[in-house]
C-alpha cells in the first residue's frame, strides 16, 4: 500500500512539472525549487493535518486551517489537472503545437482556480451563513398553524471550529430568524462531548415560542475514535445528552411530541440515527410514531436523507415532512438558485434542498458547521425557514 502511495504521488508531481518545465527555459532551476517547495509543504501539511484529526482528536486554528487548504487544493487540482495534460500531449503527438501549449495553458489554469477556490472556502466559505426560506405545504394542518416558523439547524460539529467570531455569526443568523420551533438534527459534535462544552451558552441564548427540539446523528455515537472501554464511551453519550438539555434542547429519542396552538395540534417525531451501513441505525421509526393517529399532520427528524427513501416516504402513516442534514453538500460543489450540483450526490441523490413525491417532503440541510476540509467552498452553511403552509383543499 506504501508503495502504491507512493507511486501515486510521485505521478501527481512528476508528471505536471516536466510537462511544463520547457516553457521555463532559462529559468528551470527557479520554477524546479519553487514548484517542488509547495509540492513538499503541502504533503507535510496535509499528513499532520490528518494525523492530528485521526489520532489525538486535535484540529487546527484558523490561519493553519488556511495553509492546509492551500496544501489539499494543490494535491485536488493535480487530479484534475493531468487529464488535461494527458489530452494535450495527443494533441501534440498529432502536430498541433499551438493547441497542445493553449490546453496546457488553460490547464494550468483551472488549476490554479480550483486552489484558490478552495483556499476561499476556508477563508471566507465557511462562516458565510446562508438564511433560506422554504415554504412547505403540509397535509391535514390546521389552520392556526398557517405561517407557522420551523427553523432547522444541523451538522454543527462543534470540535471544528476554529474562529468563535465567526461561529457567532450562524448563531445570530438564527436568533433573526425568530422561529416559532427550532430544530437541530443531528452531529452537535465530531465524537467527543467536551467538543460542544464551549459553546453551551451560545445555543442556550437561542429561543423559540414553541419549543427547542433534537436528535443524535451518526457522530454523536463517539464510533470514530477508539475508547478504553465501553464505559467511558457511554459517559461521553451521556454528557453529551445532558449537554444538549442546558442548551434548551430537548432530544426525542425515537418518541414525539405534541406541538398545540389555540387548541390545534400537529406532531414532531425525532428518531435516532439511522443510516445505510456502515452507519448505525439506532433509529425506530414504528416507536417514534406510536400512539400518533395515521392521519394526523407529523413532522420528522432523523438526521441521514437516505432513511426518507429506506422507510419513510412509503409509510403508511402521514409523515408530512422529514427534515435532515448529515451531506453537508460536501462542503464542496455549485449551489445556484438555478442549478445545484456536488459530488456527494453520487453517494445521495437527495443532498440539499426540498425533495417531494406526492404528499410528503424531505428537506435537506447543507449544515452549520463543517468537518474534514476545514472550510466550504460553494457550499454555504445554512439555517433553514421551513414556514408550514396549510394544504389547499
Amino acid at each position: 500500500m506504501i508503495f502504491l502511495i507512493l507511486a501515486l504521488v510521485l505521478l501527481l508531481e512528476l508528471f505536471p512539472f516536466f510537462s511544463f518545465l520547457s516553457y521555463f527555459e532559462g529559468h528551470r532551476i527557479v520554477f524546479s525549487v519553487i514548484y517542488f517547495s509547495i509540492a513538499t509543504l503541502s504533503y507535510f501539511g496535509m499528513i499532520r493535518y490528518l494525523l492530528s484529526v485521526r489520532n489525538k482528536q486535535e484540529y487546527y486554528p484558523y490561519w493553519s486551517n488556511v495553509f492546509v487548504s492551500f496544501g489539499f487544493g494543490w494535491i485536488v487540482a493535480k487530479l484534475l489537472l493531468i487529464p488535461v495534460l494527458l489530452i494535450s500531449d495527443a494533441v501534440g503527438y498529432l502536430g498541433s503545437v499551438e493547441i497542445n501549449q493553449y490546453i496546457d495553458y488553460s490547464g494550468a489554469v483551472a488549476s490554479f482556480s480550483l486552489i484558490l477556490f478552495l483556499v476561499y472556502g476556508v477563508v471566507f466559505g465557511k462562516y458565510h451563513f446562508k438564511t433560506r426560506t422554504v415554504e412547505v405545504n403540509i397535509k391535514n394542518l390546521p389552520k392556526a398553524f398557517d405561517g407557522f416558523k420551523v427553523v432547522q439547524i444541523s451538522d454543527a460539529h462543534l470540535g471544528t471550529f476554529d474562529s468563535i467570531s465567526g461561529f457567532n455569526k450562524g448563531i445570530e443568523a438564527v436568533k433573526a430568524t425568530k422561529p416559532d420551533l427550532l430544530l437541530f438534527t443531528g452531529d452537535l459534535v465530531n465524537n467527543l462531548a467536551t467538543e460542544a462544552e464551549p459553546y453551551i451558552d451560545y445555543f442556550k441564548a437561542l429561543k423559540a415560542k414553541y419549543g427547542k427540539f433534537a436528535i443524535l446523528g451518526n457522530h454523536d455515537y463517539a464510533d470514530y475514535v477508539q475508547w478504553p472501554n465501553e464505559l467511558d464511551k457511554k459517559k461521553n453519550l451521556e454528557r453529551l445528552r445532558e449537554i444538549h438539555s442546558e442548551m434548551g434542547f430537548r432530544l426525542l429519542d425515537n418518541e414525539h411530541v405534541k406541538i398545540e396552538k389555540e387548541n390545534e395540534t400537529f406532531y414532531l417525531a425525532g428518531i435516532e440515527n439511522w443510516g445505510l451501513p456502515p452507519f448505525p441505525q439506532h433509529g425506530d421509526l414504528e416507536k417514534a410514531l406510536n400512539n400518533i393517529p395515521k392521519s394526523a399532520p407529523t413532522l420528522l427528524m432523523s438526521h441521514d436523507p437516505s432513511h426518507w427513501d429506506a422507510q419513510v416516504k412509503n409509510h403508511k402513516h402521514a409523515i408530512a415532512l422529514t427534515m435532515s442534514g448529515h451531506t453537508h453538500g460536501m462542503q464542496f460543489g455549485i449551489d445556484l438558485p438555478f442549478f445545484k450540483w456536488s459530488p456527494v450526490k453520487f453517494k445521495y441523490p437527495k443532498w440539499a434542498g426540498l425533495y417531494s413525491e406526492g404528499k410528503k417532503h424531505l428537506y435537506v440541510n447543507r449544515g452549520f458547521g463543517f468537518l474534514g476540509f476545514p472550510g466550504r467552498s460553494g457550499i454555504r452553511p445554512e439555517i433553514t425557514e421551513l414556514i408550514l403552509r396549510t394544504e389547499a383543499v
